[in-house]
């Protein structure tokens, strides 16, 4: 039985937006997906539809067995498409538990300059953690930092950065929030239990100082899988971050907002480049960690576990073994010299004058000792001119 009219074009119409698709498909960047590759295979016979006149089927169920193949193709092709993770893709057959703890090491004898020890001292905000997918990010660093960002860095307030991951959670690009207590001095542990999936196994934490402008030690997108499994042990050591938005210098800097505002980057020894700044320290090549954390899988069944979440530990489960940081040298600063004084003294004896300086910072853990703070020259007393 021949096709009719109708029938022949709506095969004609199907045979092109085939074509269209698949061209769009082979015109993509980057390497393609192993659903790329199935629908390759599962379009094969098919291709040579794209290549050559439609041949008019005497079958109908052979008209039918085709447009059935062709939604299966597609429907492959967009759930591809929506499902790309930028690489970080994991494989792994389930989720894995993790105990994370992090360490405080930030102490007056390793960042002994503008130690803050009252009003308040050397303490650490709430942890804030999020498991999430290459769609979203908590910060970046040399990229602006985003309002809720900004809000913790400065204040340590959460409200939009969770308010944040829960509309990336409706596009599945966020897994899940944690969060813990904060340590009321420099240097302590928090704890808290995670939970990641194959789906969202990239985590993401920040720690706010305080008191700070907008500093703040973090991880930006670690991955806790590698291929199809989930990695056991992780320790990384944490520097500050200077979120962009505040342009004090020192850990009690009052407020001073940064017009325009700038990126998201990392504090050296020697960045920002100017001695009023509080982590400035020009003899170090580099600046020890403030700060680490640890991550730990658990072997055991989540159900069976006891929670860990949301409180200090005065000992860490399974203790990063303490590394024993030499004490960072402190020189002393000193002002400019004053003026010089009157020149005081008889015409017979010659008179004297002076000058003086005093101590912008005291020197600390072997640093530069103090020059001297008077400095005094011989000189003509002014009545003595005159007499002359």
């Amino acid at each position: 039985m021949r096709l009719g009219v109708t029938e022949f074009k709506w095969q004609h119409i199907h045979r092109e937006t085939f074509c269209v698709h698949r061209e769009a498909l082979a015109h993509r960047p980057g390497q393609q997906t192993d659903e790329e590759e199935e629908d390759s295979v599962s379009g094969a016979a098919l291709l040579s539809l794209c290549q050559r006149p439609v041949q008019v089927m005497s079958s109908e169920f052979l008209l039918r067995g085709w447009l059935q193949q062709l939604l299966v193709v597609l429907l492959k092709v967009t759930l591809s498409s929506a499902g790309t993770t930028n690489g970080t893709e994991c494989t792994a057959r389930g989720p894995a538990s993790y105990i994370l703890v992090f360490t405080g090491q930030w102490s007056h004898q390793t960042f002994p300059k503008q130690y803050p020890l009252f009003r308040p001292p050397a303490q650490w905000s709430k942890l804030i953690a999020i498991t999430h997918n290459g769609q979203h990010r908590l910060f970046q660093e040399g990229a602006p930092a985003s309002l809720g960002l900004q809000n913790f860095a400065e204040v340590g307030v959460t409200v939009e950065l969770v308010k944040g991951a829960r509309e990336a959670r409706k596009r599945r690009a966020v897994g899940a929030v944690y969060r813990t207590v904060g340590i009321p001095t420099g240097i302590g542990h928090s704890s808290t239990e995670l939970l990641l999936q194959p789906r969202s196994s990239l985590l993401s934490l920040m720690v706010k100082m305080i008191p700070s402008p907008d500093w703040f030690v973090g991880v930006d997108s670690l991955n806790l899988c590698e291929g199809g499994q989930w990695k056991q042990e992780v320790t990384l050591d944490l520097q500050p971050f200077d979120a962009g938005t505040d342009s004090g210098f020192t850990f009690s800097s009052p407020n001073y907002p940064t017009v325009p505002q700038e990126n998201v980057t990392r504090i050296t020894s020697q960045m920002p480049n100017h001695p009023a700044n509080s982590f400035y320290y020009p003899r170090l090549a580099d600046l020890p960690p403030i700060a680490s954390i640890q991550l730990t899988r658990q072997r055991r069944s989540p159900a069976h576990q006891t929670p860990l979440s949301n409180h200090i530990l005065p000992h860490p489960i399974n203790p990063i073994n303490p590394r024993r940081f030499s004490e960072t040298p402190l020189d002393c600063e000193v002002s400019m010299w004053s003026s010089w004084g009157l020149c005081l003294g008889t015409c017979s004896r010659g008179g004297v004058r002076h000058r003086t300086r005093y101590i912008l910072l005291r020197p600390a853990n072997s640093g530069t000792a103090c020059p001297e703070l008077e400095e005094q020259s011989e000189c003509t007393p002014h009545p003595c001119l005159k007499h002359h």
